[in-house]
């Protein structure tokens, strides 16, 4: 019995043993599945999506703005902007709030032909509520807005889609910081669609040919086309006393010219769209960039219906040179940044087009006794008259910014921008025939050319990475051609809650503060 006891336990002690060293031999704990991989081939912030082998990338900021003094969007103070700014009255709004998302999706796969990228950049934007018109209890805007400024496909040196323009500057309309209204040079920087070449050369050196969309707005080059002769009289019959009024025709032009629109907008159907071509130096000293353009003109007809007849299509073009100067003796990462363009035919590439009124007015006092001042332009491609051919404007100008960082936490920069608009000899006759109609020569002298300049300063506080806190001010000017006195009708003024009185038409200004929170991730 003794010795079956023995063995039992002999037995049940070599089992227990035996489990005991076969579980020692298991993982404790299993491994991750690692269905995430970082991607490094691209630089930071990539990871390979499961199962594939595309690389994305996703970023983007959060931001809060609040303007003081300004338009929507960060621009000058003019009557052409959401807050009706240009008044300078009670039914100007004093601010404007904006808040933002930005998101960004960047894709990369390797292929035998290259690198195959796409990448989009969408923006969700909510902006203040304000007083619409001459009604202040009416509200406008406060509702959420989407906008997709770049969706683009990269490929073999191909661009495919929407993004900036290869005529604009690396900084786009910011040479150091800034509002959307600086002039001298384009600013597509919420993208215009094109198809785009790129040749790289080696040491730095690259050339682009491209063609983009040149559709009215911001979206692509086209500024106004007037038909200086499109003023008509109108009437309108009262639907309670069934009573007739006249409009003459030098009332509607009257009403028209007093806010910077010399003539009806005339533009045909886009037939081409803008050809641009750009050659690059991009080195460790800085940049150097020569970009040219090519712009069609295509007008409706003179009259109402095709059986009036148009002029004939014609081409603008505009030049602009860049150059930036990284790491000078300042201070590390300080740079200098300038542009200078020149266009015919091509406004927007001078005034760029993100956010640029295409005609505006200015009120503010008088010194001559006069009830108020104001001050107005209009900006255009072309203008043409009944039976007469398209006279193309000129246009010239420049911007620049100084950027000097203080230390790691600190940045500050100056900046500004000058640009002039001319209008040819025929272009000026038939503008200026409409303003003696409306407003007589007695006491005022016609000159729709102009200029606008802006200057400004800025500090950027980032207490930590990727948070930055930025203060902005900047000082817009308006120096308009017309000289005297006129009589400002009130369908022109109206909007406004300005008076039927005598203006002096005189130089503008504004003066705008931009306080803004950013987080970039």
């Amino acid at each position: 019995m003794k010795l079956v006891k023995s063995l039992l336990l002999g037995s049940a002690a070599g089992l227990i043993a035996a489990g005991g060293a076969q579980a020692a031999d298991l993982p404790l704990k299993a491994k991750a599945v690692e269905y995430v991989k970082i991607c490094s081939l691209y630089g930071a912030g990539f990871y390979y999506m499961p199962g594939t082998d595309t690389c994305i990338k996703l970023g983007g900021y959060v931001r809060a703005d609040m303007v003081l003094g300004g338009a929507n969007d960060y621009g000058f103070r003019n009557s052409n902007a959401t807050f009706n700014g240009g008044s300078n009255n009670r039914l100007t709004s004093y601010y404007y709030g904006r808040a933002r998302m930005d998101l960004t999706v960047d894709t990369r796969t390797a292929t035998e032909y290259g690198v195959v990228r796409t990448f989009a950049d969408m923006v969700f934007s909510v902006d203040s509520q304000t007083a619409s018109g001459s009604t202040p209890s009416t509200l406008s805007g406060g509702t959420a807005g989407l906008g997709l400024y770049h969706a683009f496909i990269q490929f073999a040196g191909f661009t495919f889609g929407r993004t900036v323009s290869i005529f604009d500057a690396p900084w786009t309309g910011y040479p150091a910081g800034g509002p959307d209204t600086i002039p001298g040079g384009s600013n597509f920087v919420t993208g215009v669609n094109q198809a785009t070449y790129t040749a790289d050369f080696g040491q730095g050196v690259s050339g682009s040919v491209s063609i983009q969309d040149q559709g009215t707005g911001n979206g692509g080059g086209q500024s106004n086309l007037w038909n200086a002769s499109g003023f008509a009289g109108s009437a309108s019959i009262s639907s309670t006393t069934g009573a007739i009024t006249l409009t003459p025709a030098s009332t509607a032009a009257g009403a028209a010219l007093i806010q910077g629109i010399y003539g009806s907008p005339d533009w045909g159907g886009t037939r081409s769209p803008d050809i641009l071509g750009q050659v690059r130096v991009d080195q460790a000293w800085g940049l150097f960039q020569i970009a040219a353009v090519a712009h069609e003109l295509n007008s409706a007809y003179y009259g109402a219906n095709e059986t009036t007849g148009h002029p004939d299509m014609k081409w603008g073009w505009a030049v602009q040179g860049v150059l930036s100067i990284k790491n000078i003796p300042t201070g590390a990462g300080d740079s200098i940044n300038m542009q200078a363009v020149y266009a015919d035919g091509a406004a927007h590439y001078v005034f760029g087009n993100i956010s640029w009124p295409q005609n505006f007015s200015m009120y503010s006092g008088s010194g001559i006794g006069a009830y108020q001042s104001v001050g107005f332009a209009g900006i255009s491609d072309g203008v043409f008259g009944a039976g007469t051919s398209i006279e193309t404007t000129k246009a010239w100008g420049f911007r620049g910014g100084y950027n000097h960082n203080w230390n790691p936490n600190w940045v500050s920069a100056i900046y500004g921008g000058y640009a002039q608009m001319s209008y040819g000899t025929m272009s000026k006759g038939l503008i200026c025939a409409n303003f003696a109609a409306a407003y007589g020569t007695a006491t005022a002298t016609c000159n729709p050319d102009f200029a606008i300049g802006v200057v400004g300063v800025n500090t950027v506080w980032t207490p930590v990475k990727n948070l930055a806190f930025t203060a902005d001010l900047s000082w817009t000017h308006l120096d308009q051609k017309y000289s005297g006195t006129i009589s400002g009708p009130a369908t022109a003024v109206s909007a406004f809650a300005k008076p039927a009185a005598t203006y002096e038409l005189k130089d503008q200004n504004s003066l705008t503060l931009l306080l803004r929170a950013q987080r970039n991730f």
